[in-house]
């Protein structure tokens, strides 16, 4: 009874270590990789956010590789990117209320779907996947549009969002050698 009261004990120990230590560990190491940073725009009646991490292309071959098409990408590293607005807007021709949402995407070869959910997951994957599976849960998808690809004169270094333009007003997402541009308007 000693011995298994012990190793219950031990169990517990170790599970909190690699909650409150390991974990919180691994995202600072991973952090220095895939930088937090920050977009905004407040213009024209919009309020827009956006936080996310900025991966880096390193050499490596992008879209179609290190993320892989046909398949749900966290649009970044880390954490899920999370877009946030401060009134109802839409995305191209569909509403989406205020609020805070996580940013989803699936890259294609000619086109992305460009995905609103009303969940924010603590981490973008399953660790368990080794990184290859999203915390997504699709049932909360609030606002799925396609969007076309276009193709960047000078690859980018780090994936980046930014807004650009006005009435309409874009949600740029742009890496390597591909930008998509997600119309958004009060």
């Amino acid at each position: 009874m000693k011995f298994l009261k012990w190793v219950v004990i031990i169990l517990i120990i170790f599970t909190l270590l690699v909650v409150f230590v390991g974990m919180p560990y691994m995202q600072e190491q991973t952090k220095k990789h895939s930088p937090e940073t920050t977009a905004s725009y407040n213009k024209n009646g919009l309020d827009l956010f956006v936080k996310y991490s900025s991966p880096a292309k390193k050499g490596r071959v992008i879209f179609g590789n290190l993320v892989p098409f046909d398949t749900i990408w966290r649009t970044g590293a880390n954490e899920p990117t999370t877009f946030t607005t401060k009134s109802a807007i839409r995305i191209i021709d569909k509403k989406l209320a205020a609020g805070t949402y996580s940013l989803w995407t699936r890259p294609k070869k000619d086109s992305w779907t460009v995905i609103f959910n009303s969940e924010i997951p603590d981490w973008g994957v399953t660790l368990l996947s080794g990184g290859t599976k999203t915390t997504r849960n699709p049932k909360t998808d609030v606002v799925v549009v396609e969007v076309p690809i276009k193709r960047l004169a000078t690859p980018q270094e780090n994936f980046t969002i930014s807004f650009k333009g006005e009435a309409p007003t874009y949600l740029s997402l742009s890496w390597d050698d591909t930008i998509v541009q997600v119309p958004i308007n009060p």
